[in-house]
């Protein structure tokens, strides 16, 4: 799809309080977040090329998010 959205959250918030920030019953269902560079992202056209580019990593629940950080967060929700 080619729609998305953007939460502002503070500096060193973990991956678990981002989830917060969208809604929080994603915050309880966190399993783990998928995590691009927003200008690997751009470059590479779409998340599939990212990932096939290993651009896009797994990280857990204490990940604090960077700047620039483009996030897929995987519930069990």
């Amino acid at each position: 799809e080619k729609d998305s959205h953007a939460w502002s959250i503070k500096k060193g918030v973990n991956a678990y309080e981002a989830a917060g920030a969208i809604h929080s019953a994603i915050q309880q269902g966190f399993i783990r977040a998928e995590v691009v560079n927003f200008k690997d992202l751009v470059a590479d056209g779409s998340l599939a090329k990212a990932r096939s580019n290993n651009h896009v990593r797994l990280e857990m629940k204490e990940y604090v998010v960077q700047d620039g950080d483009y996030l897929v967060i995987r519930t069990n929700k």
